[in-house]
């Protein structure tokens, strides 16, 4: 069990639910790394000590602590994937997140910084991406392949045998029927029902929502 101290990035709505996360699963959370709250002086932030900005990470060494990610993934917004990158590229790991009321199967597999919120589920034999996001009560069925970086929004439901490309959102309350492919970059508005294969960039809006 990797036991090294966690640090986490940012601090916005995000990161506080991944920062209530950590601390359920018993993780340490050795602080927080924020421009805005570095810019404030800030010195604690929600019982953690403020770090300062990302440039303190250049005086750490990279294999004593792991990251998380708390940078949210809007639709069509790539902050999250380019920190992941920024911040691999100096050789840091980010740590893998699972909610102890989240179930996960055992034969499901999870890429680097994965994070998996409370209430969600990952069924037998799924594999997570690199950095994506199952969130809060979102639930992904046996045999699907989440791309790197794709995030699956709270109460999403993803069904058997799907595959997402790197980097799509699922938004809140939308379902993906089994079976099918949605393309990288793909975009499904909340509540919205796929019922055939979305190409790469595809975005799919329910109806109702022109009304």
């Amino acid at each position: 069990m990797n036991d090294k101290p966690l640090i986490l990035l940012g601090a916005g709505g995000h990161a506080k639910v991944l920062l209530s996360l950590a601390l359920a699963a018993g993780k340490r959370v050795a602080g927080v790394c924020d421009p805005d709250l570095s810019k404030q002086g800030s010195v604690d932030w929600r019982g953690i000590k403020v770090l300062g900005d990302d440039t303190v990470l250049d005086t750490i060494d990279c294999n004593s602590v792991q990251l998380i990610n708390g940078v949210g993934h809007l639709a069509g917004s790539s902050m999250r994937l380019e920190i992941h990158r920024r911040f691999k590229g100096k050789g840091f790991h980010f740590a893998s997140l699972v909610h102890p009321l989240a179930w996960v199967d055992r034969s499901a597999k999870l890429g680097e910084g994965a994070q998996v919120m409370a209430g969600a589920i990952v069924q037998a034999d799924t594999i997570l991406g690199n950095g994506c996001i199952v969130n809060t009560k979102a639930s992904v069925d046996h045999d699907c392949t989440i791309g790197d970086h794709a995030h699956i929004a709270p109460g999403a439901t993803v069904c058997g045998t799907v595959t997402l490309g790197v980097g799509t959102f699922i938004g809140s309350g939308a379902t993906v029927i089994q079976n099918l492919s949605v393309g990288d970059g793909a975009v499904v508005a909340a509540g919205a029902v796929v019922v055939r294969d979305l190409s790469a960039g595809q975005t799919l809006i329910p109806r109702q929502a022109f009304r």
